[in-house]
C-alpha cells in the first residue's frame, strides 16, 4: 500500500503529537476512555481537514482540534446528564505508564508519600474550572507557549496569562496546608 502525500505529511506533522493530545483530553474529560474517544474523533477531524492546514507545526493545530472536540463531546454528554468519575490511578502514572507501586527501586514509604502528593495535585488540578485547567495543562504539562495557547483557545495572550495566574493561585491555595487557619485556641 502506497501512502498519499497527504497521509505521509499527516503522519509526519500530526501523529507524533498523539500523546500530548491524549494528555490534554484526559485532563479535560477526566476519564481515560472518554479521552481516547475524544482523541480518536479529533484525529479523524484533523485528517478530514488536513488539506486546510498549511503550517509546519501540527502540535498546536491538533491540540486546538482536541480542545474543540472535547467541548463538543462535553456539551453532548452534559445534555445527557452523564457525570464521569476522576480516575486518580490514571493520573498517578509516570511518563512510561508505570505507577509508583510498580517501581521496585523505591521503598514503600517513599512510594506512599509520592502517590499521596500526586493524588493531591491531581485533585487540586481537577478541581479547577475547565478554562483554567486547560491553559494550565497546555502550559505546564505540554509546554506550549502563551502564543500557541492563545491560538488554540482563541483568546488574547493577556487572557492566557491572566488565566494561568489565576489557575496557579487557585492550585496553590488548594494545596496549601489546611491547618494554617487553626493557629489560635
Amino acid at each position: 500500500m502506497t501512502l498519499t502525500s497527504k497521509e505521509r505529511r499527516f503522519r509526519e506533522l500530526v501523529l507524533p503529537h498523539i500523546d500530548s493530545a491524549f494528555n490534554l483530553a484526559r485532563w479535560l474529560a477526566r476519564d481515560d476512555h472518554d479521552a481516547q474517544d475524544i482523541v480518536q474523533e479529533a484525529c479523524l477531524r484533523a485528517f478530514r481537514f488536513f488539506d486546510g492546514f498549511h503550517g509546519n507545526d501540527g502540535r498546536p493545530w491538533l491540540m486546538g482540534i482536541v480542545r474543540n472536540t472535547f467541548y463538543t463531546w462535553h456539551r453532548q454528554h452534559q445534555a445527557q446528564g452523564r457525570n464521569t468519575e476522576f480516575d486518580e490511578d490514571l493520573h498517578g502514572r509516570d511518563a512510561t505508564g508505570t505507577t509508583g507501586a510498580q517501581r521496585a527501586d523505591d521503598n514503600p514509604e517513599a512510594i506512599l508519600m509520592q502517590k499521596d502528593g500526586r493524588r493531591a495535585i491531581d485533585r487540586a488540578l481537577e478541581s479547577l474550572a475547565v478554562e483554567f485547567r486547560e491553559v494550565l495543562v497546555m502550559r505546564e504539562l505540554e509546554d506550549l507557549s502563551y502564543k500557541e495557547i492563545a491560538l488554540i483557545v482563541g483568546i488574547p495572550i493577556g487572557t492566557v496569562m491572566s488565566r494561568l495566574a489565576r489557575a496557579r493561585k487557585q492550585l496553590a491555595a488548594t494545596l496549601a496546608p489546611r491547618d494554617r487557619n487553626h493557629d489560635g485556641p
